[in-house]
């Protein structure tokens, strides 16, 4: 699998449920970022780097819509669905010490976060 170019993905959780969380990201070469917000976050940001094989390690920081801020680091390995569909599998370790797993798929550009200069008037 050749490693896909995230520059202007959108992502969100498999399944696409109501009011998840939704992220656009970037790419300039090895340098990956993303902004994301909806459903109880009210904005996000990811920050980090991309091997050959895709596979993205970085640090994310995030407000919550109750006013809480979660930060941590995850390593997000891509694959695709049986439809084709690009997904990131997340591996996060928070800083308070909890860890899980997420999958988030590629989404429509119809259903990307507002931008974060949006949020702010």
């Amino acid at each position: 699998m050749d490693a896909p170019d995230y520059d202007g993905r959108i992502f969100r959780p498999v399944g696409n449920p109501p009011g998840a969380p939704t992220g656009r990201y970037h790419q300039n070469g090895k340098l990956i970022w993303a902004d994301f917000g909806g459903g109880k976050l009210y904005f996000g940001r990811l920050v980090g780097t991309c091997d050959a094989s895709g596979t993205i390690t970085a640090t994310y920081c995030q407000l919550a819509t109750d006013g809480s801020v979660t930060a941590g680091q995850v390593t997000s390995v891509p694959d695709y669905d049986e439809a084709g569909t690009l997904t990131l599998t997340e591996h996060w370790r928070r800083l308070d010490g909890s860890t899980g797993i997420s999958v988030i798929e590629e989404v429509d550009a119809s259903l990307a976060p507002p931008a974060p200069e949006s949020l702010t008037g």
